[in-house]
């Protein structure tokens, strides 16, 4: 048995720890979502990260030992997210037609997002810092921080909301538009993408091409509008 555990302990040090843990959970995640015939509450984002709290729980891993080896992951998100142009360069005829519903619709949604938690948070007499960083909820984890720092939010705070969000909407968003009748792919796609962000993006590609394309857009439009519109907003009511 000590030999186990001094073998454990040796084992976490290492900087592969954490990428080898990473893409276990994830694979047996995923292997539970297709087994779930991909449903959506089967999500195996949500499944691998319940896997890794409870390993790192379990064994007293300390996040820092974990993440040297995670962070290889977590810098391959940057080319993920570029290399989500790609399917909206092979429809960019019809982004150029629908350019200004499109615009207007990631405008409202954003909107309808921030004020929303804003007013909720209010509503049930939450600390300031608390209710301010849950507005950019909508908007992926690194720009979400760093719009929750800029308007005098908690980062991690931010991070947290960012998170539920999206997995919120990734395991609902399906019984939703199906309770609306809502059919056509390119809104689907570009609902989950102003709502949930990275994780409705990757619900999106895994369900159907069109939807995940018209999601990776709205998700770079909530980046870029939600960026410069949230701090102007909260400068000019202060």
């Amino acid at each position: 048995m000590n030999d186990m555990v001094e073998l454990w302990i040796y084992l976490s040090e290492m900087p592969l720890f954490g990428l080898t843990a990473t893409l276990a959970a994830y694979l047996f995640g995923f292997f539970l979502y297709a087994r779930s015939g991909y449903a959506s509450w089967a999500n195996p984002v949500l499944t691998s990260v319940a896997i890794l709290i409870a390993l790192l729980l379990l064994t007293g891993t300390p996040y820092p030992s974990y993440f040297s080896g995670a962070q290889f992951i977590h810098f391959l998100l940057g080319p993920a997210v570029v290399a989500l142009a790609w399917p909206l360069w092979q429809r960019r005829q019809v982004v150029r037609q629908y350019f200004r519903a499109l615009l207007t619709a990631a405008l409202l949604g954003g909107a309808v997002s921030a004020v929303s938690a804003v007013l909720l948070g209010w509503a049930f007499g939450l600390p300031r810092e608390l209710v301010v960083s849950m507005a950019p909820k909508a908007m992926t984890a690194p720009v979400a921080m760093g719009v929750a720092e800029a308007i005098h939010g908690l980062p991690a705070l931010a991070a947290i909301f960012v998170l539920y969000t999206g997995l919120f909407g990734a395991m609902t968003a399906k019984y939703i538009f199906d309770w609306c009748r809502i059919d056509a792919w390119p809104v689907r796609g570009f609902a989950l993408g102003t709502q949930a962000h990275g994780f409705g993006t990757a619900r999106a590609l895994q369900v159907n091409a069109e939807a995940g394309a018209f999601a990776g857009l709205a998700l770079g439009m909530q980046a870029i509008l939600g960026s410069f519109l949230i701090p102007l907003v909260f400068r000019l009511l202060q």
